[in-house]
């Protein structure tokens, strides 16, 4: 198993990426209201107000959305979120990682597992 993590930039996309998960047969996820560190400092702390300039445009918010996978449902994560978003190399579409997960409790089996 594996824990999918994904920084998604672009908030009106998650429909669009929560039913093309269930597309491809993952069925559970948790969706995380987050804000990137850049905001927070260029804000918040004087030393680098400077930083406004870099974020002028991009959204001060995002969504993180977590949910544990087959191992074998990892590359078409990639595949569906790069349809979805683009190529995830761009700058703003996103980040995308996975995680090991060694024991996960409560939690249904996915169709077919």
């Amino acid at each position: 198993m594996m824990l999918a993590v994904l920084i998604l930039n672009r908030e009106e996309l998650l429909e669009s990426v929560l039913e093309g998960y269930l597309e491809i047969g993952i069925t559970g996820a948790t969706i995380v209201d987050s804000v990137g560190m850049g905001h927070i400092l260029a804000e918040d702390v004087p030393v680098f107000a400077g930083l406004r300039f870099m974020f002028s445009g991009n959204r001060p918010y995002n969504k993180t959305v977590l949910s544990v996978i087959q191992d074998e449902k990892r590359s078409a994560v990639k595949s569906l979120l790069k349809k979805i978003l683009g190529p995830l190399e761009d700058n703003g579409n996103g980040i995308l990682f996975f995680l090991p997960v060694i024991e996960a409790m409560g939690l249904k089996p996915e169709p077919g597992s």
